[in-house]
């Protein structure tokens, strides 16, 4: 099965997910991550903050293929169809992974929560971005 790939809106969904995780992360609920986690220094150096962007970025063009293939191999398209294959994405990928890992590393409920809604809406919204650009 041949599936083509936009490779712009691989890129555009991409920055995305690093935009909403800068939101969620920094502007939003911040403080609230810092608790949970229990991490009180976030001074981190400039190199640092630039790996974990190029390492998100990259992370995320690679997720973006897997939401791709998904919605290629069950024929979905538009905004419907990203809804679904982000919605699924994280539901079969994301939440249980997560959960397991949350639960044996002792974290608290809320951590889970807090990251698992992050992921919900960035798979969203790069579902539909990558269905609609297709």
């Amino acid at each position: 099965m041949q599936v083509p790939i936009n490779y712009l809106a691989v890129l555009v969904a991409a920055i995305a997910n690093c935009i909403i995780a800068t939101v969620w992360y920094a502007a939003l609920f911040g403080k609230t991550w810092q608790k949970l986690t229990g991490i009180t220094d976030m001074k981190p150096a400039p190199m640092n903050v630039a790996l974990v962007f190029i390492g998100s970025l990259v992370l995320s063009f690679v997720l973006d293929h897997s939401i791709i293939f998904g919605n290629a191999y069950f024929h979905m398209a538009g905004v419907g169809g990203g809804l679904m294959g982000g919605f699924f994405g994280w539901l079969g990928y994301i939440a249980p992974v997560t959960l397991s890992t949350k639960s044996f590393e002792k974290k608290p409920c809320g951590l889970w929560l807090l990251d698992n809604a992050f992921w919900l809406i960035a798979l969203l919204v790069m579902g539909v971005i990558l269905s609609s650009w297709t």
